[in-house]
């Protein structure tokens, strides 16, 4: 997995660099940017899931290049961290609990972006991540329960491939974004309770600057 990061992000700097020639036509240089921010997760169940999931809170974090190819058309490929995952609660023997699944990944979108005004733009593109770590948590009679999952487990898929989709806007060198993504491919689970099949869908919110 990390060779495949490096190889990624490598192929987003080589594009960044390849497409510097033609910034020098237009009015605007190609931008680096961070940008942070809060995720709400939830799966997207399979016809066989028979389980009810709500929201659950997360983090994101990464980096951005903004590369200008047209007048208001630009390349936007990014590196990030994000935190998914899903909770759910519900009663057994009579006693409430709940659970919640938390899985970490490394992302590389690589966005389209349209800015049809100044300070506003639209952002679609494939996004390909790469599975972290991933932690269960029980809660029963206010006592928890913590579990980390083994990496080489086969009920989970370690390479994502999604779709994002989004809208930004800009003042000065800061930047303001919602987006949602999901992904294309189910997990491995195998459709029960405990390891159900799902796909992650995910709204963000994220406050950026370029410098």
């Amino acid at each position: 997995m990390k060779k495949m990061i490096l190889l990624t992000t490598a192929t987003m700097f080589a594009v960044a660099a390849g497409l510097q020639a033609q910034t020098t036509a237009t009015s605007n240089p190609i931008r680096f940017g961070l940008r942070a921010g809060v995720n709400l997760s939830n799966m997207v169940k399979s016809s066989d899931n028979d389980i009810t999931t709500g929201s659950k809170t997360g983090f994101n974090a990464g980096a951005f290049l903004e590369i200008p190819v047209a007048s208001i058309f630009s390349v936007q490929p990014e590196i990030q961290f994000s935190q998914k995952g899903y909770k759910e609660s519900g009663t057994a023997l009579g006693t409430p609990y709940e659970y919640k699944r938390t899985t970490n990944f490394i992302e590389v979108p690589l966005l389209a972006k349209i800015s049809p005004v100044p300070g506003f733009g639209i952002v679609v593109g494939p996004q390909f991540s790469f599975l972290a770590s991933t932690k269960t948590q029980f809660t029963v009679a206010n006592a928890t329960r913590e579990t980390i999952v083994k990496e080489d487990s086969d009920n989970l898929r370690k390479n994502v491939l999604g779709g994002v989709i989004g809208i930004e806007a800009g003042v000065k060198n800061f930047v303001a974004s919602l987006r949602y993504n999901m992904d294309f491919q189910n997990n491995n689970g195998d459709g029960t309770s405990t390891t159900p099949t799902y796909k992650n869908q995910v709204i963000s919110l994220g406050l950026g600057i370029r410098f």
